[in-house]
């Protein structure tokens, strides 16, 4: 999508958010906002950097890493550590939720469970406390690569 086209689209998500902050919103940082907006995968910065200048081959990666860090220190998108090294995003969810990370394919499995939700108001409860917020990242491997470690 060609910049142009980009600017007559709808705003993005994050676009919108961005301008509720006032945030100055220039071509690129359009496009990486609307990149984005689309990924459900929690990409790292190199990844949003080969789907940004797929649309606008003019977005260096430091812009994407200067975009990226912008809207982190807004808090229109959450940055994790999955234990690969990388840092990866996601716009900031509009309801919590924790992660599953397959740490063989490195794919990340989004989910709530009100049991474990519970548990964690419950175990600051017993010390004394109240919980105000959490991240809770579950770093598993498929059942079948248990199987072939017990050979």
């Amino acid at each position: 999508m060609s910049p142009q086209q980009r600017t007559s689209a709808p705003p993005s998500n994050i676009e919108q958010l961005c301008a509720e902050k006032g945030m100055k919103m220039t071509d690129q940082r359009r496009v990486i906002a609307h990149v984005l907006s689309q990924s459900h995968d929690h990409p790292d910065v190199e990844e949003l950097h080969r789907r940004a200048a797929a649309e606008d081959p003019r977005i260096s990666i430091a812009t994407v890493y200067r975009t990226v860090r912008l809207f982190e220190e807004a808090g229109i998108v959450e940055r994790h550590e999955f234990g690969d090294g990388r840092a990866r995003y996601e716009e900031t969810p509009a309801t919590h939720h924790d992660h599953l990370v397959d740490m063989r394919s490195g794919k990340v499995i989004e989910f709530h469970n009100d049991e474990i939700e519970r548990l964690q108001r419950e175990i600051a409860r017993a010390h004394g406390y109240k919980l105000v917020g959490h991240r809770l990242e579950l770093f598993v491997v498929p059942l079948d690569a248990e199987k072939e470690t017990e050979r």
